[in-house]
Parts: C-alpha cells; structure tokens; sequence
C-alpha cells in the first residue's frame, strides 16, 4: 500500500510512507557526501504543489528547500542540527493541503463512494 500523503525518498533509494519527524530524523541522518546525497520529501499525488528537500552542503551541514507553489513560497536555509530540520520541516508539511487530504488509490482508480441511503418517512403508530 501507498502513502495516504506524503512520502520521503533519499537518492539511494530509501523511502518512507507518511515520514514523522524520527523517520525523517533517521533519513537525514543517513545522508553522506558521496552517493546518499539528498532526501526529497512530497505529497503522494500525480502533481504536487509542494514538496521538500534536504541536501548535504560540501562544507558541512545541510541546505534545506521547501517550496508551495499555492502559497508562492519558497525558501532556501542551511542548518547544522539535524534534530532541528526534522523538527521544522514535520511542522512546516503539516500545514500543507494534500488534495483535501484524501488518500490515493494505488491502482489509479478511485473506490465507489456508498450510496446514501433512501430516506424512509417517519413510522406512525
């Protein structure tokens, strides 16, 4: 099964459904300077408005991004603290919109909603 939201995929291919702040703690704390390079992290839909990255900065530290283009943001910070990326960036996603925050089916093809039921007039006695 897919991620309901979000997922965070690093360069050497890791990925992580739905990350909370200690699996993108531990993501970014994987990262290296020559083949793990980079965690990108974006809704789980056909074209996200936002999404989110961290890389590994050749004289140490990290540049993180985060972009939202339904709220034409985008930001562009370094930082030394993993603890205080994953922190920040878990809060900064949270007040994202997902597409109304409804899951994506994995096929592409959306369940059927239930039908309502037919309403029945009231039982008189």
């Amino acid at each position: 099964m897919g991620a309901r939201y979000s997922g965070a995929d690093s360069e050497n291919g890791d990925r992580i459904d739905d990350p909370s702040e200690d699996a993108l703690f531990m993501m970014i704390s994987d990262l290296d300077a020559s083949d793990n390079t980079f965690v990108v992290v974006q809704p789980d839909e056909d074209d996200p408005v936002w999404f989110t990255s961290v890389a590994v900065l050749d004289e140490g530290g990290y540049e993180v991004v985060r972009r939202d283009t339904t709220r034409n943001e985008h930001e562009v910070t370094t930082s030394t603290s993993i603890d205080d990326i994953a922190r920040d960036l878990t809060v900064w996603m949270a007040a994202r919109s997902i597409s109304s925050r409804q899951p994506r089916s994995p096929s592409g093809v959306e369940p059927l909603q239930p039908a309502s039921a037919p309403l029945l007039p009231p039982l008189w006695h």
